[in-house]
């Protein structure tokens, strides 16, 4: 085993592995809006019962587009943790391609092509959430807006 060729691969390991590190900021930040999103579910849904009607139909509408969100979020964070499945997947070719002598380029851009699109398509689910978040704030503001004109 050349030393020369070894620290090549560690550093082509590096890029990766700050699209791991990066990857996994963006899943701190799905996981948490996750969770606010179901704690809020869960009080609007113990609040539900007894709501008289008017409320009780703002708050359904409230409770179906927070289970939307929490949707987008999952989908969102299944995709992140494919991209960084794939990155992994990458850093292990890259290492065996020194190590046993092959040629794996083609497994490597296949795999760094779908980490890619996972992390494009993990991003479009997260603006979609975001959406949703705006669309159910419209829905209070317009609430409040009616109760205090009633």
């Amino acid at each position: 085993m050349d030393i020369d060729n070894l620290i090549k691969v560690l550093q082509a390991s590096i890029a990766p592995v700050v699209l791991i590190s990066g990857v996994g900021l963006l899943l701190l930040s799905l996981t948490n809006r996750l969770g606010r999103s179901i704690d809020r579910v869960r009080i609007l849904c113990s609040a539900y019962g007894s709501a008289p009607q008017g409320v009780a139909v703002l708050l359904k509408q409230q409770i179906d587009i927070l289970y939307q969100r929490c949707q987008m979020l999952r989908i969102s964070i299944a995709l992140s943790t494919a991209s960084i499945g794939c990155v992994s997947v990458i850093i292990l070719a890259l290492f065996s391609m020194y190590i046993f002598d092959v040629n794996l380029v083609g497994f490597v851009q296949l795999f760094f092509a779908a980490g890619l699109i996972s992390l494009i398509l993990s991003l479009v689910f997260f603006l979609m959430d975001i959406r949703f978040a705006l669309s159910s704030l419209k829905i209070e503001i317009d609430n409040t807006y009616r109760s205090k004109k009633g």
